[in-house]
């Protein structure tokens, strides 16, 4: 049976491929070999398969090059707009610290206009209150004077009865020019106090005439006033919202950021007084507890002006980088920082203020820098190439600390930026987006 199939193969390949045969000739004798079917076959399709086999893999490797060189293209533009965005956003960061700046400096103006406007209020008011006392005795003296005419033209009518009656009764015991010497003295007693009356009663008159001007005048103050202490209020408001967004945001509480900014701020010393209002034992007036509400916000915009400096809101380069890893899982472990990859060198800057707490080699990040800030928080610096700090140095916002190198365990240059909060890793991002649209 199998000889059988044998030979119908046999015949089969010696269609396509008779049998040949190669003659070797030496000097001696002649040789051949025989090329059965089979064996043609085998080396026909050998060598097929070899060209296809390198057809196939040329055309991998061709394919592979052009989808290299599309990633690498799109690699390069995916940098350019990322740079176009980082310059777009320092752009706007630089515009919106121009106008915090000019709203801070018009602040500032708008406060010294207010403290002025209140010295002449409470002027204004210390004259109103002189001028009602004064105008209270003018009408106390005009009310005695007038009752001081009465009683005398009451005497004087008693007076000429009685004389009358001692006249017509006893008129050989008093003579004609005593009555008329009395009369003209209770005559004149009378003008003359009607004189005066009348003077007083101008007197009062031009009080109260002046009066309703100084009224006038403190109603056009305290309109200004109010004018004033709104647009203050709206400044003051506009600029705290966005840093108590910013320190939300970044997972910060307000509240115990400026506690804690309190206590390390909180010495006070002369020749300069806080400022306060003469009120003469009564409550404030709604201008005064306006003004002491601003004078307060002012304290906590300050406050957090302190504490955005103090907190790791700002970027640890300043040249063009690109994403190459963020905070999360990892190939099964988690990364617990953002990575920066830029070209060998490029300087890397403290993102707060703080103290140096590590300087040095530190296992797998290579060359390290630890930064100790406020509230808590560290910010770790990896694989630098060059250290530009020491242990124990006090570093400000902005200050170099060292540049970007492939120390460590890394596949390429650039910076593993961690922050900590209390010990626990936190994503950088929140930071750094957190204070986008304020800084």
């Amino acid at each position: 049976m199998r000889t059988r199939l044998n030979d119908r193969i046999h015949s089969f390949l010696e269609r396509w491929f008779p049998e040949q045969r190669l003659f070797l000739r030496s000097d001696s004798k002649t040789r051949f070999i025989r090329l059965r079917p089979g064996t043609q076959a085998l080396v026909v399709l050998g060598s097929a398969a070899t060209i296809s086999w390198a057809i196939i893999a040329s055309s991998v490797l061709l394919m592979e090059s052009i989808g290299a060189g599309n990633i690498r293209e799109q690699a390069r533009r995916d940098q350019s707009l990322y740079e176009e965005r980082l310059n777009s956003l320092s752009e706007a960061r630089e515009a919106a610290d121009a106008e915090a700046l000019t709203a801070h400096e018009r602040f500032n103006a708008a406060l010294t206009q207010v403290s002025s406007m209140q010295s002449k209020l409470l002027a204004s008011e210390d004259r109103r209150r002189e001028l009602e006392t004064g105008i209270r005795v003018i009408q106390s003296t005009l009310r005695n004077t007038m009752s001081d005419r009465d009683a005398a033209i009451d005497e004087k009518e008693e007076v000429v009865a009685v004389l009358e009656g001692r006249a017509e009764a006893e008129g050989e015991r008093n003579s004609l020019d005593d009555v008329d010497a009395t009369l003209a003295f209770l005559n004149d007693a009378l003008e003359k106090t009607a004189a005066e009356r009348d003077h007083m009663a101008s007197e009062a008159e031009l009080a109260l005439d002046e009066a309703e001007a100084i009224a006038f005048e403190r109603d056009l103050i305290l309109d200004r006033n109010d004018k004033i202490f709104t647009q203050l209020e709206e400044a003051l408001t506009v600029s705290v919202q966005p840093l108590e967004k910013m320190f939300t945001s970044a997972g910060l509480p307000p509240e115990r950021l400026l506690d804690a900014v309190k206590r390390g701020y909180s010495g006070q010393g002369g020749p300069l007084t806080p400022m306060s209002f003469s009120t003469k034992g009564m409550e404030p007036s709604a201008d005064e507890a306006r003004a002491n509400t601003l004078l307060k916000g002012l304290d906590r915009m300050n406050l957090y002006r302190i504490a955005a400096d103090k907190a790791p809101f700002a970027m640890p380069l300043k040249s063009s980088f690109r994403f190459t890893s963020g905070f999360g899982p990892r190939w099964g472990r988690m990364h617990n920082g953002t990575d920066f990859a830029a070209s060998h060198g490029t300087p890397i800057y403290s993102t707060a203020d703080g103290v140096v707490i590590t300087a040095g080699w530190h296992s797998g990040f290579g060359r390290m820098v630890k930064v100790r800030h406020e509230f808590g928080i560290e910010t770790w610096y990896g694989h630098m190439s060059r250290l530009r700090v020491k242990e124990g140095q006090r570093v400000s916002k902005g200050q170099r600390i060292g540049d970007m190198g492939n120390t460590g365990r890394s596949t390429g240059t650039h910076l593993h930026y961690e922050v900590r909060v209390n010990g626990k890793p936190t994503n950088p991002m929140n930071f750094i987006k957190a204070a986008k649209d304020v800084f």
